[in-house]
């Protein structure tokens, strides 16, 4: 069942939920940069209906400071700017941060896939007004985009024109 597997993994990362795990319509889901409604705990997990809903828990920005911390060994340099996507999409499980990377002084989007031999990043992307660099090498092993400044980019490593903000969405 996909939402033991969400909760599992979340619980592995160490990352506190606000309480709740719903579903969504995927495009809505991934179009929502503000916080996402949280599901009475009553009535137990959500299951998506289809495979063009998401299973996804409702994480405090704060709660992942910890995982940042521990994953990337210097506590404090990158702290959480925006909601995380914390979600399942068709059998499978993904986390996506949006931080300050206060060593670089430049935001940073960063996206997990989790698979029983453990946590791969699939993509990442520092950006500042002034430019934007990204690695999606692995990304285009997804159904998932990364969209900056309106263009949709799968694959490859580089840099394009700065934007003040980057989404996670289907490719």
């Amino acid at each position: 069942m996909a939402d033991n597997r969400l909760r599992n993994f979340l619980i592995g990362a160490g990352i506190a939920t606000a309480g709740a795990i719903g579903t969504k319509v995927a495009v809505d889901y991934f179009k929502n940069r503000g916080k996402e409604e949280v599901v009475d705990e009553s009535h137990g997990d959500a299951i998506a209906a289809s495979p063009e809903q998401v299973s996804y828990a409702v994480v405090q920005p704060s709660s992942v400071q910890s995982f940042l911390d521990a994953s990337f060994g210097e506590p404090g340099r990158y702290v959480p700017i925006r909601e995380p996507k914390v979600f399942d999409y068709q059998g499978k499980q993904y986390m996506v941060i949006w931080a300050k990377d206060n060593k670089k002084d430049k935001n940073q989007m960063m996206a997990f896939q989790y698979t029983d031999q453990g946590r791969n990043m699939i993509a990442s992307v520092g950006y500042t007004a002034a430019k934007t660099d990204y690695n999606l090498s692995t990304l285009s092993s997804t159904p998932f985009a990364v969209e900056v400044n309106g263009k949709k980019l799968t694959s490859g490593q580089g840099e394009t024109g700065g934007s003040n903000d980057v989404d996670f969405v289907l490719a």
